[in-house]
Formats: C-alpha cells, structure tokens, sequence
C-alpha cells in the first residue's frame, strides 16, 4: 500500500478531531483505547478546550452529600453525578446510582465546580478548633485526574471558598475568604500549579452563609455578603439593608467590586437570602415578609439595570415554611427547595405552576447541588 500523502493525513485527523468534538466526554475515554492515533487526537490540549466549548452546558447536576458516621468520625462526603433530565422524571434512582456516585475521604469537602473540574479541600482535625489547616487540589471524576495539592493555608475560622477559571493565563483558581478575630475581612488566592498564595487585603464583605461557595460566573467569583461585619454571632435582627452587598472577585485582576441589589428590595428580608448561579445568570431569591419567595434575575451579568423580578410564589403554595435553601436549574424554570422536613425535597416548575415533594434522602444525609459539565479537562 501507498503511504499516505501528509495533506491526505492531515485532513483525516482533523476531520477525526471535527466528529469527536461532537461526541459526548464519556464515549471518548473509551474511544482513546482504540488506537494511539485516536488517544493523541483526544488528549490534545487544543481538542480538549474545543471539545469543552462544544459540550452541553448545564446538562448534568453534581450533587455533594453527606453519608452520617459516628460522633467521633463525623460525616462522609460524597459525590453524584446526574443528568438533569434523570434527576427530574426519578430524583431518588439517579442519586442512589451506584456508577454515579464517588467518594470522599472523611477530611474532604467540595469547596466548587468548574469545567469537569472540583475543587477538593481537605482540612484534618486540628486541636485548636478556631484554626485549620487547609489544602486543595483538583479531581476530574470522569478521567480520574488528580492534581498536586495547594500549599497548606492556615487560617482562623470562619472561611468561605471560591472556585473559577481564568481565561486570561488558562489557570484555575481558589479564593478562600478570611475573617480574624479582629473583624478584619482578607482573602487568600491561589493559582492551581503555582507555589505560593497571594492575600487580597480590605475585602470589603464577608459571606453570611460560609456553606454557599463564591458563585462562578463571567470569569468572576460572587459571594452575597454583609458590609465589613465585626463578629461572628451577628444578629440577623439588626441587618439593615445598606449592610448587604454582593461582591464580584474578578479572577483576571484579582480585584474585586460591588454589584448593587435589585432596586426593587426595599427592605431587609426576614431571612437571609440567597445566591445563585445557573448558566450565564445571576439569581438573587429571598423571602418577602415570611409569607412568599422571590427571585430576582440578572439578565445580562454586571449590568446592574438589568435585574428583573421574575417569580413570586407563597411558601404556602410550595409546601415550605421558610427559606432554607434554593437550587435553580433548566434556565430557571425549576427550582429546588428544602421541605418542611429536612430530608424532603421541594420542585416547583413556574412552566405550570406544579409542586413536586419528594423524600429523597434518608439515614441522617445532607444534599446540596452544583452545575457540572462532563469533560476531558487535565491541567498540567
């Protein structure tokens, strides 16, 4: 036989790489084993970000759970992964998937998800419970990538985590936000592959729920927050409104601003809000007057006159008694909601105005949800 002529070559391989961008990430880790041809094509790092670019965006939930032990070990975290169109139709089969869940060791918490990537920080027992030490590293749960570690961090508690990806230098990066004792709000970040973390000082907001992780979003990370908060044990009582804030960390600079609240809020909310992110927006969701909640939409992220008032629905109607917690998915058309009981799982559709409860969870768990998008991403 002829050798192949290189154009002929070249064309077949980009024709190859043309059709694999196309194929989910899932098929292509088993496609790489067919030949070296296929497995260098996959494994490019141009493939890779190109593949990433064609993949689904929101197609699939990773949900972190807990799994309780005992007092004296703790709770276990786990991961599981769902598409969202199984999650909908049978909550309880796709979480209880064996393929698709994966483990953590006991230390092991996720502090954020982005491009296939999560965040992993892993902080041991320490003897002084106001101090911890804290190391992070990358896992891509569907090729098995690990990375290195981060450089130990000790910090004083509470903290709260950030996670994103800075195009600008191809880095991933983690934010953590730090207040002493002292009321002193600081955040610590640090460039995955790097030797050293970089300390932002005069952060001008610390985030009121350490649980919720720095929302990703237009290369920036957002935390709601409370304006330069002098202790730990804050009365939600004596919040006033110009006390709340939303701050926006841009990964690029390391430089943070201010986003200002929907002008429609014209009082503090009875409960603290909430957060959210889901594709390329920015959600903000509180209570009005203990009776109904409310969601605000930003419709074009960093323009603050395009926050939009899209849903109000009472508590009554959705069968909650308050608002504890809130996941938005299939572009905002269904939300997530903490039921009156702490295993049961609220789903409102504002399509049709339908509820949805569902006891998903059972043995003293915990669920909470991420967006995740299966890729092929190793960063070297």
């Amino acid at each position: 036989m002829a050798p192949q002529h290189p154009t002929a070559a070249l064309l077949l391989c980009e024709l190859v790489m043309e059709i694999f961008s196309w194929v989910p990430a899932k098929p292509l880790t088993r496609l790489k084993l067919v030949c070296k041809s296929w497995n260098s094509i996959i494994s490019h790092p141009h493939f890779v970000k190109l593949h990433l670019y064609r993949s689904p965006k929101n197609a699939i939930l990773l949900f972190t759970r807990t799994e309780a032990l005992t007092l004296d070990e703790g709770a276990k975290w786990g991961l599981v992964l769902s598409s969202v169109e199984s999650f909908i139709q049978n909550p309880s089969s796709a979480l209880d998937a064996q393929e698709n869940r994966h483990s953590l060791h006991i230390a092991d918490w996720v502090s954020g998800s982005c491009n296939g990537l999560v965040c992993v920080a892993h902080s041991p027992y320490h003897p002084n419970n106001d101090i911890c030490d804290i190391w992070l590293r990358l896992w891509n749960p569907l090729i098995g990538f690990i990375s290195e570690n981060s450089p130990c961090l000790r910090v004083n508690l509470p903290i709260a985590f950030g996670f994103g990806y800075d195009e600008s230098s191809d880095s991933y990066k983690v934010v953590t936000v730090i207040r002493d004792s002292s009321g002193t709000v600081t955040a610590q970040v640090y460039s995955f592959g790097g030797s050293s973390w970089k300390t932002i000082n005069s952060f001008p907001a610390f985030p009121f729920s350490v649980e919720n992780n720095g929302h990703f979003i237009g290369g920036t990370l957002n935390w709601l927050g409370l304006r330069n908060p002098h202790r730990d044990d804050y009365d939600w009582a004596t919040v006033t409104l110009d006390m709340l804030m939303i701050v926006s960390f841009d990964l690029k600079s390391d430089t943070h601003k201010q986003i200002l609240l929907p002008k429609g809020i014209h009082e503090i909310p009875r409960e603290e809000p909430i957060l959210g992110v889901w594709g390329n927006s920015l959600y903000l969701l509180h209570d009005y007057k203990n009776t109904h909640l409310i969601a605000w939409q930003m419709k074009e992220f960093g323009d603050e006159n395009s926050w939009t008032q899209f849903l109000k629905i009472s508590f009554q109607h959705l069968g909650v008694e308050r608002l504890l917690s809130v996941f938005i998915f299939e572009n905002g058309n269904i939300f997530m909601l903490r039921g009156r009981h702490h295993f049961e799982e609220v789903f409102y559709d504002r399509r049709d105005n339908s509820v949805k409860r569902i006891n998903i969870l059972a043995n003293n768990s915990y669920l909470d949800a991420l967006e995740y998008v299966e890729s092929l991403v190793q960063p070297r």
